[in-house]
């Protein structure tokens, strides 16, 4: 079961990622690493995306100091309060990081430098972030 921390942590997150988005637009799709399919917990039906929002923060953490933005620190104390306000256990948190630092590797093995399809990410993983984090919190948040 998760906490109220943890979704005024999903809330604060939904605030903070909206205005770190860019303006790049491109009229292709660059195409992102293909995650292995998350491990769910039957008692929560929010996991997935909790564990698809990981994976986006791991991936922003890596793409945002590629391209210069320099908050890369801040994406992961962000997935650290996520985690900490979390109480589904340690198989939970586990599942959790596993899912930020897969983002995370999932890019770095690819990008050495910021490119046009690397902004791209960024601007689109921006906003299914804060998509995810504001329908979580408003669909199981009870409040």
């Amino acid at each position: 079961m998760t906490t109220p921390q943890a979704w005024r942590a999903l809330a604060l997150l939904a605030l903070l990622i909206a205005p770190m988005g860019g303006s790049v637009r491109a009229q292709s799709r660059p195409s992102a690493p293909a995650p292995p399919p998350p491990t769910v917990d039957p008692s929560a039906p929010y996991e997935p995306q909790l564990l698809r929002l990981a994976e986006i923060m791991g991936s922003l953490a890596y793409l945002r100091d590629l391209c210069g933005a320099r908050d890369g620190d801040q994406w992961r104390a962000r997935m650290a309060s996520l985690m900490e306000a979390e109480t589904g256990g340690a198989a939970r948190k586990e599942r959790l990081a596993g899912a930020y630092n897969r983002g995370f590797r999932g890019f770095e093995t690819t990008y050495r430098v910021c490119t046009a399809n690397a902004r791209v990410v960024i601007e689109r993983y921006i906003d299914e972030g804060g998509r995810l984090a504001r329908d979580v919190g408003s669909r199981y948040g009870g409040g």
